[in-house]
């Protein structure tokens, strides 16, 4: 009988790449768009995991993620130095400052202040120039030019075109002249304001005087203590908040993902997928199985019982779900390999094609449904009817 099925399913060839292309489009949208809404989210915590070298990130309790601008004191540093557990601690200054590019083009810049005597947190990937490079007088490091990441040139400068800026170029950031010293590769971020890299000390000359100007500690644990047990001492003991940067990244993509349409916006394309693939799929079969009615009454009345037509309909429909998810997952695999580059966010882990799986199957299933009910409840005599 399963063969029977089979013959039945591959029989109508137009309603069978009806249900196959119905099952493919919503396999698509569910994993292409569950795709990008996973990249994005991701990318929300990519400046933390560059950072990497910290076991603990000690911050304002308010600060809410990693762009929110609540500095600490000067003596957190060593107040946090102090903490049974600490190997080491170091500054990081991260502010929002004006940068003016030799041809003119002013742009806010985030610019990162790593501890002069170990330039921690530097950037994980030097194209050109040496990280030691970064404590020559007055130099700075700015982002390859990767996806519009990078600053660049807009009008015409030494007899050049547009183009990112390269070693040797000077810039004004807050009105102060710095050199161009190496240019690094990071991972894509969520947020867009281009990412300069200097010393901690050389960020605090430039930037406007507060009375609170270290962003962030970067704590490492001493080899054999507790995490959690450090950042939980470094919490009674300051005041201050210590998070590992997986909690930091979790914090930061919560926070995006509650104050932007970003969840809505793709959790109502990713269902509307869902709905369109599961009615398409469902009137599709119910079609089919309208049209083979007399082949399931000639089944019937030859003695098939119930569980043998629901056996027949479960593998129809298996093969349809199969063959269509396969090329909808697929398709959404190829169209993000053949976006890469293009600065659209996708990363499809493998919770997202099994989670996208367990949708299409649910389609197929109440497609299924739908005919199964007509199929239980035709009479063998319609066979007999003319």
């Amino acid at each position: 009988m399963n063969l029977v099925a089979l013959k039945m399913l591959l029989g109508d060839k137009l309603k069978y790449i009806a249900l196959v292309a119905g099952l493919a489009f919503a396999a698509l949208l569910v994993t292409q768009q569950a795709s990008i809404f996973t990249g994005y989210a991701k990318r929300t915590g990519a400046w933390i995991r560059d950072t990497g070298a910290a076991d603990l990130w000690v911050m304002d309790p308010q600060l809410e993620f990693t762009e929110d601008r609540k500095p600490l004191l000067d003596t957190a540093l060593s107040r946090v130095r102090g903490v049974d557990g600490v190997e080491w601690a170091v500054p990081l200054y991260k502010g929002w400052l004006r940068t003016r590019l030799p041809d003119g083009t002013l742009v806010t810049t985030r610019v990162i202040g790593l501890d002069d005597a170990t330039l921690v947190g530097a950037p994980p990937e030097m194209i050109e120039g040496q990280l030691e490079d970064l404590r020559r007088d007055r130099t700075i490091f700015v982002h390859a030019d990767q996806v519009g990441d990078a600053l660049r040139l807009r009008e015409p400068f030494a007899g050049e075109g547009p183009r990112p800026l390269r070693v040797g170029d000077v810039v004004s950031i807050n009105d102060h002249q710095l050199e161009v010293a190496g240019v690094y590769r990071s991972t894509a971020e969520f947020f867009w304001d281009p990412l300069i890299f200097t010393t901690y000390s050389r960020a605090l000359s430039i930037a406007p005087a507060e009375r609170k100007q270290n962003s962030f500690v970067l704590v490492k644990v001493r080899p054999g203590e507790d995490v959690a047990l450090v950042a939980e001492r470094i919490g009674s003991s300051t005041g201050l908040v210590a998070r590992t940067p997986e909690e930091f990244e979790s914090v930061t993509m919560n926070f995006v993902l509650s104050k932007t349409g970003i969840l809505i916006n793709f959790g109502v394309t990713i269902v509307l997928g869902f709905v369109v693939g599961a009615l398409a799929a469902g009137q599709t079969f119910y079609m089919f199985v309208l049209d083979h009615l007399r082949h399931y009454a000639t089944i019937k009345a030859m003695g098939a019982s119930t569980w043998m037509l629901i056996r027949m309909v479960a593998l129809q429909v298996s093969v349809v779900a199969t063959i269509g998810y396969g090329i909808g997952v697929g398709a959404a695999a190829a169209a993000g390999v053949l976006t890469r580059g293009t600065g659209l966010a996708f990363e499809m882990p493998w919770q997202v094609p099994v989670l996208g799986g367990f949708a299409i199957l649910f389609c197929a299933l109440a497609a299924g449904l739908l005919g199964l009910v007509r199929v239980l409840r035709v009479e063998p005599a319609v066979v007999f009817k003319g």
